[in-house]
Formats: structure tokens, sequence, C-alpha cells
């Protein structure tokens, strides 16, 4: 069943329709205000406060403009927004929440350094401007196409590029020296 119909049904209050629609997009939602806010409380809030406004004011969403799931990661990244005006800063690594153990590889080594460079990567995210922090997110992490992006953030598919473009090179040039430095020791690893 289309988005668009779960949504009419749910204007409807059929209670069943919005349980489904709040199933198939929580967590892409949740993933990407995580992502950008790098707190799950405020996730959860953003995540929560995207559905309520849809089931308030279903007459918002456009379907001739594009699909409910751009129109939702576009709520959620206003609602970030606000947050980054209201706070006047940038939460901190501290704030982050335990990510899920790495799978358990067979060398220890190996293992710590990758969880080394995930937590190196997380970091170098989070310094990212949120301009360019959300257009890496939405495209490598949630897998949104540019013109998706550019639907999502209100501006042409040329500037998310220039985004994307920007927030790699400043993540290349953050991790370079940690990435070089891994892959002596893994080469030193090698027998």
């Amino acid at each position: 069943m289309s988005d668009e119909l779960l949504l009419e049904r749910a204007e409807g209050g059929d209670q069943a329709a919005f349980v489904q629609l709040y199933e198939r997009h929580r967590n892409p939602v949740f993933r990407f205000a995580y992502r950008l806010l790098g707190s799950v409380e405020l996730a959860e809030d953003v995540t929560h406060d995207c559905f309520l406004s849809l089931i308030r004011r279903p007459g918002n969403f456009d379907p001739t403009r594009g699909q409910l799931r751009t129109y939702l990661y576009s709520a959620a990244r206003n609602l970030s927004l606000k947050y980054f005006r209201s706070s006047g800063r940038e939460t901190s690594l501290d704030e982050l929440s335990e990510e899920p153990p790495v799978p358990v590889r067979e060398q220890p080594l190996r293992r710590l350094l990758d969880e080394e460079l995930s937590q190196k990567v997380k970091e170098a995210v989070f310094s990212l401007p949120p301009l360019q922090r959300e257009a890496l997110v939405l495209f490598e992490y949630e897998g949104l196409a540019l013109s998706e992006i550019a639907e999502v953030v209100g501006t042409d598919v040329g500037a998310v590029k220039a985004r994307l473009h920007r927030a790699r090179e400043r993540l290349r040039n953050t991790l370079r020296p940690y990435l070089n430095s891994t892959l002596e020791i893994v080469t030193l690893e090698k027998p």
C-alpha cells in the first residue's frame, strides 16, 4: 500500500494505517536525526515530532511535490536545525550513546584498529559543518539520490554536490594521518 493511501486513511482516523506509516519510516528518520544531532534522546524527539506534525497537519505533505520519505527527512532536518539555532552549539562527542559492539574478529589488533577507526570516522563526521554533514549522511548513510537530497534541504543538486564534495575532502584531510598510520600497522601485522 502506498504512503499516500496510508496517509489518507490515517487522516480519516485509521490508526492501523498511521502505525504502518510510522513503522515504515521511523528508523530511517531516527537514524538521520541521530547522525545530525549525535544524541539518541534528541533524535527520538525529532522523530516523534515529525510524525506528530504529519498526523496533526497532514495537508502539509503534498504528494505532487515529492515522496513522503523526503518530506519526513525535510521535517527532521528543520527540527534539527532548530535545535542547532536554539542551543548555539553542536552536541559534544561525550553526549553520544554507545554504539553496538563491533563483531569480534580473529585478530585482536585488527578488531582494535577497526573500533578506533570507527570512532575517528564518527568524530570526523560530527566535526563537519551541519550542511555538509546532512548532505553526507543523506547520501552515504541513508542512500538518497542527489535530487532527493536537494528536495529535502531545499536547494539545487549543484549545491548538494558541492557540499558533499567539501564534506568528503574535509573527511579525507581529517582522517589522512590516522589512515596512513593504520595502514602501516596493518602491513606490519601480515606475515
